[in-house]
């Protein structure tokens, strides 16, 4: 009787799964599409070349057609010549000149200087505020008759005009004898809390009733809940307040700057320029657009901040 031996095969992959391998109805690999960010900072170079384009077309076409529609008669709603509406060249230009015949320093490097200033008051706003909008959400979440009662005052008080709590806001704070920056501080914090209390209630509250109801199944006290549970899944929310409020924050440090007479800051600079706007009118536009410039730094700071702070969320 002889035995019989069967031969190792060689290793390697099953026939079936060579044969799915080859299968043309495989899905393949697919090539990683281009980053978002770099779609993004493509869309936002567009819209600035467009942005350029409409103000230079529109200030040639003004001054070929003398500022009146052909055939019309109707006037351009803005004047084109060199005093309303600079050439972008000519605000550009206007950087690397100084900024004043008694100083040599330029004026992208004055405004720059001075922008910092309102950016460091924004800041301070902005986590004032903050702070304030967290506290309040948590108060409101727990004490239902307090969210009624003082919900619609604080609506109201986002409907004043900002021009006249401003100088209500730099009296008091002269009266009490703190610096200027503290009033514009407050003008900040004042702008930058509601959108902060909105968003952090809504996030307080976003929680299902399975989790909680799961929470309380394992005998959770509130703070372990608030901590645990609410403050994790309201963390989206607060993050988009906190965009809301930086916007919102500088806008209002650049308007505590006019009425507060701190004599720094780029609001202070934007109303030199607006005295002085016939001397020099494309040094006002090129202020304007280097606070608009901050602007949008300080905001995309927080949303830096925002994705390292979700940056191992995961969402369905």
């Amino acid at each position: 009787m002889t035995a019989t031996t069967t031969e190792p095969r060689p290793a390697g992959k099953h026939a079936s799964e060579q044969a799915a391998e080859t299968s043309p109805n495989r899905p393949r690999r697919q090539r990683p599409a281009i980053g978002p960010k770099l779609v993004n900072s493509l869309g936002a170079a567009v819209v600035i070349a467009l942005l350029g384009a409409l103000w230079e077309g529109y200030k040639a076409l003004g001054q070929a057609w003398d500022d009146k529609i052909p055939g019309l008669g109707w006037k351009f709603p803005v004047a084109t010549d060199d005093m309303s509406m600079p050439h972008l060249s000519a605000i550009f230009h206007a950087l690397t000149e100084p900024a004043s015949r008694a100083d040599s320093t330029t004026l992208f490097s004055y405004l720059i200087t001075e922008t910092s200033v309102t950016l460091r008051e924004a800041a301070y706003g902005l986590v004032a505020g903050s702070l304030l909008g967290l506290v309040l959400a948590t108060v409101f979440l727990y004490s239902g008759p307090l969210r009624k009662g003082l919900m619609p005052w604080l609506v109201a008080s986002q409907t004043v005009p900002l021009v006249a709590i401003a100088p209500m806001i730099v009296i008091w704070g002269g009266k009490s004898g703190a610096p200027p920056w503290v009033a514009v501080t407050g003008i900040a914090a004042y702008l930058a809390f509601f959108p902060v209390t909105i968003n952090t209630l809504r996030g307080l509250r976003s929680p299902s009733r399975v989790h909680l109801e799961f929470a309380r199944s394992i005998a959770t006290n509130r703070r372990q809940q608030l901590f645990l549970l609410r403050i994790p899944s309201a963390l989206p929310f607060v993050f988009a307040g906190l965009r809301l409020a930086a916007t919102a924050s500088v806008v209002g440090a650049i308007v505590g700057e006019l009425s507060a007479g701190t004599g720094r800051g780029i609001g202070r600079a934007i109303l030199t320029f607006a005295y002085y706007y016939s001397n020099g009118p494309e040094k006002l536009y090129a202020a304007v657009l280097v606070a608009a410039v901050a602007g949008i730094v300080f905001v995309e700071l927080l949303g830096l901040l925002e994705r390292l702070a979700l940056r191992h969320r995961h969402t369905a």
